[in-house]
C-alpha cells in the first residue's frame, strides 16, 4: 500500500507542476492595451454596476429630467442598424445593414448620466423580442415580437414598471423592477444601442437605428436634451463612432452603439483563464487513479486481492468488493482533492498578481467567488480520479480503462476550448468544468461559444453535479461487476 500511495503521489505533484506552469505561463503573456484620447497604455479599470459586476453602459440617449412620479409612451416603429464584417479587402471596410440579435432601442429611466448607475428600461431587440432590463445584470423576457411596438415605462417612488402592447390601448406587463435609493429627480427618454458583432472571439462593430414616434410624457414637459453616454474620444480629439438624434416632426431617430450590460469580453481578464491547464494537468491524476484501480486485481485472483485471502493491501481478509474499492476510492478521491486544492491554490492568486502587475485589466472577484473556483477545481480533480477508477475496475486493464477517462474528461475540454462540440460539456464528465466559471453566463449577453470566451453551457453546481454522477456509477457498476466475479460457487447458487 505504501509503495503504491507514494507513487501516486509523485505521479499527481505532476499534475500540480503542470497546472500551475501553464496558468503562470498565460499569466505572464498577457499584456492588454486601449486607445484613448492620451494615447495608447494600460486598460482602465473596468466600469462596475451597482453589485460590483464589470458592465458596459455605453448608448445614445434623448432625455429630459423627471421629478416624482411620471410616464413615458413611445411606439419603435423601425429598428434597424449596420454591422462591421471583416473587410474582403484589406484596408476596406466592409459595413452591411443589419442589427444584431441583442440590438436594443426603447425607453429609459436611470438615476443620473453617470455610467454605472441604476437604471431600468423596457426594449426592443435585434432578435429576442421586447425585453425589461435594470441594473445591468437582470433581464425579463416580454414577447417574442419583431417589427413596430409600443413601450410605456411607469415610475412611482422607486418602482419602475415596462409595458408593452401592439395597438397601444391593450397593455401587457413587461416586468417591475424597484430601484434602491432613485432619487426624486431621475433622467428619463429614449434610447438606442448595439453591442458588437461577436465572432472569432472579438466583437465587431455595430449600431442600430430606432424611430419613435407618438411619444407621450407625463410628469415632465420640458426640451429633449441629448447625450452620448459612454462616448470615447480618439487620440485625435475625435470621437469614436458617435450616435446621433434626428428630430422630425412628431418621430425622433435615435442611434447608437455600444452597450447597456454585463461587461463579459470587454470586462478584463477572467480568473478562470488561469486554470487553462487545469485539462492537461488531469492527465496524471487520471492515469493515477487508473492504476490504482487496477492494483488489487494483479494482486490476486478475479476480484478477490491477493493469494492470502485478504481484501487487498491494508484491508482486512475477506473484505467484500464494495468495501475494497470503496476505500480506494476515498484514498484516490482525498489524495486528489488536495492535488486539485494545491495546484488551484497556487496559480489563481500568484496568477491574478501577476496579471495586475503587468496593469491588465481584471475582471473583479469576489472572495467567494475566488474559494468556489478553487475548492471546486479541486472537487473536479477528485471526482474525475473516482471515475477513473471505477473505470480501472471495471475493466480491469489499465490501458482500457485509460482511454475513456481521457476521452471523457480531457478531449471534450479541448474541443470546447477551440469552440469545438461545446454541447459535450453538459453530456460528459467534463461538464464539471463549469465550477471553475468565475463569472457568471448572461443570457442576455452574446459571447463567443467556445471556453476561451466564458461560455458554458450548465452553471457551476450543476455542471460539477454531471461529474459527480458518471463517477458514482462508475464506481456503483465495478462494484456490481466485481461483486458476481468474485463470489464463490455456493455464493452463485444461493
Amino acid at each position: 500500500m505504501f509503495r503504491s500511495l507514494r507513487g501516486l503521489v509523485l505521479t499527481l505533484a505532476a499534475s500540480v507542476l503542470v497546472t500551475v506552469s501553464i496558468g503562470l505561463l498565460v499569466a505572464g503573456s498577457v499584456q492588454i492595451s486601449c486607445v484613448t484620447a492620451q494615447g495608447e497604455g494600460p486598460c482602465p479599470a473596468p466600469l462596475l454596476g451597482p453589485d460590483g459586476t464589470a458592465v458596459n453602459d455605453r448608448y445614445f440617449f434623448v432625455h429630459q429630467p423627471l421629478k416624482g412620479d411620471g410616464v413615458i409612451t413611445a411606439r419603435v416603429s423601425d429598428l434597424t442598424g449596420e454591422i462591421r464584417l471583416p473587410d474582403a479587402v484589406p484596408g476596406v471596410r466592409n459595413v452591411t445593414k443589419g442589427v444584431v440579435p441583442w440590438a436594443k432601442a426603447g425607453l429609459l429611466v436611470r438615476r443620473s448620466l453617470a455610467q454605472g448607475g441604476s437604471y431600468a428600461a423596457v426594449m426592443l431587440t435585434g432578435g429576442h423580442g421586447v425585453r425589461m432590463q435594470h441594473d445591468f445584470v437582470h433581464d425579463v423576457a416580454g414577447s417574442p415580437v419583431r417589427g413596430p411596438r409600443w413601450l410605456r415605462l411607469t415610475r412611482s417612488g422607486e418602482t419602475v414598471t415596462g409595458y408593452e402592447s401592439g395597438d397601444g390601448r391593450t397593455w401587457t406587463e413587461v416586468g417591475t423592477a424597484r430601484l434602491a435609493g432613485l432619487p426624486e429627480t431621475v433622467e428619463i427618454g429614449l434610447f438606442a444601442t448595439s453591442p458588437g458583432d461577436v465572432r472569432e472571439m472579438a466583437k465587431r462593430y455595430a449600431q442600430a437605428a430606432a424611430t419613435f414616434d407618438r411619444i407621450g410624457l407625463q410628469g415632465a414637459n420640458g426640451p429633449w436634451r441629448q447625450d452620448d453616454v459612454g462616448l470615447v474620444m480618439q487620440p485625435d480629439g475625435t470621437p469614436h463612432h458617435p450616435g446621433r438624434a434626428v428630430e422630425s416632426g412628431d418621430e425622433i431617430l435615435v442611434a447608437g452603439g455600444g452597450d447597456i450590460g454585463p461587461a463579459t469580453m470587454e470586462g478584463g481578464l477572467r480568473a478562470d483563464l488561469l486554470l487553462l491547464g487545469g485539462a492537461l494537468g488531469l492527465i496524471p491524476v487520471l492515469l493515477a487513479a487508473v492504476r490504482f484501480g487496477t492494483a488489487a486485481h494483479q494482486a490476486g485472483p478475479t476480484g478477490s486481492g491477493p493469494p492470502d485471502g485478504s481484501g487487498g493491501p491494508g484491508l482486512p481478509v475477506g473484505s467484500r468488493p464494495a468495501r475494497v474499492l470503496g476505500a480506494r476510492a476515498v484514498v484516490v478521491g482525498a489524495v486528489a482533492f488536495v492535488t486539485g486544492l494545491v495546484a488551484a491554490g497556487i496559480v489563481l492568486p500568484a496568477g491574478l498578481a501577476m496579471v495586475r502587475a503587468n496593469q491588465n485589466r481584471v475582471q473583479p472577484l469576489t472572495l467567494g467567488t475566488e474559494l468556489r473556483v478553487i475548492v471546486g477545481y479541486a472537487a473536479l480533480t477528485a471526482f474525475a480520479a473516482v471515475l477513473a477508477l471505477g473505470l480501472a475496475a471495471l475493466t480491469r486493464r489499465s490501458l482500457v480503462a485509460a482511454v475513456p477517462a481521457l476521452a471523457l474528461v480531457v478531449v471534450p475540454y479541448l474541443l470546447a476550448s477551440a469552440g469545438q462540440a461545446t454541447w459535450l460539456l453538459t453530456i460528459t464528465p467534463a461538464a464539471g468544468f463549469a465550477i471553475t466559471q468565475s463569472i457568471p453566463a448572461f443570457a442576455h449577453v452574446d459571447v463567443d461559444r467556445s471556453l476561451l470566451g466564458g461560455y458554458y453551457p450548465l452553471p457551476p453546481w450543476a455542471g460539477l453535479a454531471v461529474t459527480v454522477a458518471y463517477a458514482g456509477l462508475a464506481l456503483a457498476a465495478a462494484i456490481a461487476v466485481r461483486g458476481r466475479s468474485g463470489a464463490t460457487p455456493e455464493l452463485r447458487r444461493r
